[in-house]
């Protein structure tokens, strides 16, 4: 039967590996079943990727994929990039044995104005052919500002129709959370897509107690219209399953489980609570 590959996306686990280090943070990954991971927000460091790599061979934990920018977040801010660091995180690949690169997000510069945002991915597209010349493939991190329209066309089918080497690594909650069905836009990127961001997406209570309707009715809008949050799998509204099959035949390889925000929880505990709704969907031999 064709399967996918379930992983972490360990940008949620930052401040573990901050805290215990990046070999213990993927001991504890192994431990709750997961066996691949997509590095991100961890410092690249000489001893970080040292970790990394001794933790993968030692829980037989696959890097699937790491991240990289094309150029910096913001004019001057420090980071590597692969304008200008492009041997060194080719290198990484190599020692981590991973043939996927993703871009977490397009510049701050760049959003908000077509021209810039092409712009932008003309240059990603550039950077996926020379990558692609080492053996590793491109994919671009989308969240709701891509689905932006212009002249009655999503950003992203616009980011798509422009490019042939770039990837796109699709994520869930923030199609759902653009007003599409997650499910049936991901077919329409067969091809296109290795990773998926499994996300779910939640409706959270509202905290109307520090609210004076007198004077603050600012402060209760601005709440009411801000309710959304990132869920654990299977505590939010999305039909996961449907996703995931969806996902699958469009040539998703690995079905990564993040939370931007874990709102207080101990991020192991929403990783163990997302893993136990994949295995009760039907799963278990995925992880």
């Amino acid at each position: 039967m064709n399967k996918g590959k379930i992983g972490v996306q360990m940008m949620m686990l930052k401040n573990k590996v901050e805290e215990l280090g990046a070999y213990e943070t993927m001991r504890k990954i192994s431990e709750l079943g997961y066996h691949a991971v997509e590095v991100s927000q961890i410092p690249m460091t000489a001893e970080n990727v040292a970790e990394i790599k001794r933790a993968s061979e030692d829980f037989d934990i696959k890097i699937a994929a790491l991240s990289a920018a094309v150029e910096p977040m913001l004019p001057g801010m420090p980071g590597e990039t692969l304008t200008s660091d492009f041997e060194k995180i080719v290198n990484d690949c190599k020692t981590l044995d991973c043939n996927y690169l993703r871009i977490g997000m397009m510049p701050l510069m760049a959003m908000g104005n077509k021209d810039t945002i092409i712009e932008f991915i003309s240059k990603a597209e550039e950077m996926a052919h020379r990558l692609a010349e080492h053996g590793i493939e491109l994919y671009y991190h989308t969240h709701h500002l891509e689905f932006q329209k212009f002249d009655g066309e999503y950003l992203l089918d616009i980011i798509k129709n422009n490019t042939t080497k770039l990837g796109f690594e699709l994520d869930v909650h923030w199609i759902h959370r653009a007003g599409v069905n997650p499910a049936e836009f991901v077919k329409g990127y067969a091809g296109r897509i290795s990773l998926l961001h499994l996300k779910d997406y939640r409706i959270g209570q509202m905290d109307l107690t520090d609210i004076d309707f007198q004077k603050d009715m600012a402060k209760f809008f601005d709440r009411f219209t801000n309710t959304i949050q990132f869920a654990e799998l299977g505590e939010g509204n999305l039909d996961l399953k449907a996703i995931i099959e969806a996902g699958l035949e469009s040539g998703a390889q690995y079905f990564l489980v993040e939370q931007d925000d874990t709102y207080g929880r101990d991020p192991f505990e929403c990783l163990e609570v997302s893993a136990n709704h994949l295995r009760k969907l039907g799963y278990a031999d995925w992880f």
